[in-house]
């Protein structure tokens, strides 16, 4: 038998052995209690005569930042994901002065210092609006760096006023102003890549205009970045064939060094089909007819990315709307 000295030391040992692993070979644990940056730029809009829009920068954080908290005279009012960096506080009340901040959190539970705040006021409510907004018109833009794009646009009208336009990139909305401002600049995008934007007008009844045109941009790739994969060119036309309604694409493929052997359709943001050549791959401009398979006036949002000849997916193209009618 073991003297209890040593059963001692061998459970000393164990537990020390355990205490190496967990804290990094011996090191003491440090727990993360550095706070996030404050989030800056933020901007309160009132989206109607019940709701705003609370917009702003992302934060830093030594570890990352996990969200965002939202508060309204200082209680909390809403919170995002850490992708997010909007969101809409409803409920409120017409004719009203309130005061918005925003704080970062971390994955420790750390939270940054309230964001300046910012004061917004909601309008009087307008019972009488009846009619969204025209759409906005002449949509245009530029690539500013790798990162940051600007649109303009022409203003839309409204039976009673226009209270803010609304940025889309594809289907997702991803920034407002007010709706005194034509012009957007838009932050936090990646290099090399092609997006789809679109704007909406709304009133201060939350309807919303039809799109305006759709604007492709690409921003410039990082210097010494290998070129783009995206397909270009792409259009779409629906049609009547028999008693089908199908969908024609038609895009200009990407310049890879190699065969493209395939391409992913996406369908509404997800993957429909992959399109594979029966026999040797066309050159050049590539085609493709999709079969549609719900009602008559249905809305469909296409893109397509190319297999690469070292079998990864390259990038998408710009997204393509298109309505189906019987």
């Amino acid at each position: 038998m073991q003297r209890p000295d040593a059963r001692t030391a061998l459970a000393c040992s164990a537990a020390a052995l355990f205490l190496a692993a967990i804290t990094g070979c011996g090191g003491t644990a440090q727990a993360d209690t550095q706070k996030p940056t404050a989030p800056e730029g933020v901007t309160a809009q009132a989206g109607s005569a019940t709701s705003v829009h609370v917009m702003w920068e992302q934060a830093s954080d030594n570890k990352g930042i996990a969200g965002y908290e939202v508060y309204r005279e200082g209680r909390k009012a809403g919170s995002v994901p850490a992708a997010k960096r909007m969101t809409d506080i409803d409920g409120l009340t017409a004719s009203t002065a309130y005061t918005f901040t925003v704080r970062a959190r971390d994955a420790a539970g750390n939270l940054s210092a309230p964001s300046a705040a910012v004061p917004v006021t909601t309008p009087a409510p307008t019972p009488d609006d009846a009619e969204p907004p025209t759409a906005p018109e002449k949509l245009r833009g530029k690539p500013v760096n790798g990162r940051t794009v600007t649109l303009a646009w022409g203003g839309s009208t409204d039976d009673v006023a226009v209270t803010s336009y609304d940025i889309y990139q594809e289907d997702s909305r991803i920034h407002s102003v007010p709706g005194t401002q034509l012009t957007a600049r838009l932050t936090g995008l990646r290099p090399g890549t092609v997006y789809t934007f679109t704007v909406r007008a709304r009133d201060a009844a939350e309807r919303s205009s039809p799109d305006s045109g759709a604007l492709d941009l690409t921003t410039p790739s990082a210097p010494g970045a290998p070129s783009g994969t995206a397909p270009t060119g792409l259009r779409t036309e629906a049609a009547i064939v028999g008693e089908e309604s199908v969908i024609d694409l038609s895009w200009d493929q990407p310049d890879t060094g190699g065969t493209i052997p395939a391409y992913q359709l996406y369908l509404n943001g997800k993957p429909t089909t992959t399109i594979v050549w029966g026999g040797t791959p066309p050159t050049g401009r590539a085609t493709y007819r999709l079969t549609a398979t719900d009602p008559p006036g249905t809305r469909y949002s296409l893109k397509i990315r190319a297999k690469l000849p070292d079998g990864t997916w390259g990038d998408f193209s710009a997204q393509r709307t298109v309505v189906v009618t019987g």
